[in-house]
């Protein structure tokens, strides 16, 4: 018998069945419909492929961490907690976390009307201690997802070619992107619950 996956979102943002926020988003199935799919797809999917279960978490956790979302990283570093062989990508992950964290978005616009936003900000790489430990893969999707994260103005080929060049496949490069991005909106659509969570109780008091 196969047992169905609670929402990931609500479960992450404490939303319980017949809650105002339930009814929020209820509204609108089709977007969580498809939000858990992307989850289930990129977390729980028949075949991990090119990218490992541990990688896929690895790289979550290391994003949740960015953004500064402690229960959203305890999430996806669980696996790690409850495993006997890989509980020491823990502390490495967040070593990196620490190294890693800034504000941004950083990055420069071609020359034109949008180039006054540019702003200059540091790029990141994981320290050479973390690099032995964790082997080429990866260090460099780490280095990829902060890319996402603080300087997304600055993607390019040559980006994606040290990908490559660590030993990503180019299917491995698509789904650690789609991944980040992945829990980057998961990380916005909880900030925006919560933001209607507090105002749907002021407004109750």
């Amino acid at each position: 018998m196969t047992i169905a996956s609670p929402d990931i979102i609500d479960l992450l943002a404490g939303i319980t069945a017949g809650s105002a926020l339930d009814r929020i988003r209820t509204q609108r199935p089709e977007t969580r419909e498809q939000a858990q799919k992307s989850y289930l797809a990129l977390f729980q999917p028949t075949d991990f492929g090119d990218v490992s279960a541990a990688e896929r978490h690895a790289v979550a956790s290391f994003v949740a961490g960015l953004h500064r979302q402690a229960d959203i990283f305890e999430f996806y570093i669980s696996p790690f907690e409850e495993s006997g062989s890989d509980r020491w990508l823990i502390e490495v992950i967040k070593a990196e976390i620490g190294a890693g964290r800034a504000n941004g978005p950083y990055g420069q616009y071609p020359d034109g009307p949008l180039s006054g936003e540019n702003e200059t900000g540091p790029f990141y790489q994981v320290s050479p201690a973390s690099r032995e430990a964790l082997g080429p893969k990866l260090p460099a999707a780490l280095e990829h997802a902060h890319l996402l994260v603080f300087h997304p103005r600055d993607a390019s080929p040559q980006a994606l070619q040290a990908l490559l060049d660590a030993g990503w496949t180019t299917n491995g490069v698509v789904t650690l992107s789609q991944l980040v991005s992945f829990v980057a909106f998961q990380i916005r659509v909880i900030a925006g619950l919560a933001v209607l969570s507090t105002a749907a109780k002021r407004a109750a008091a």
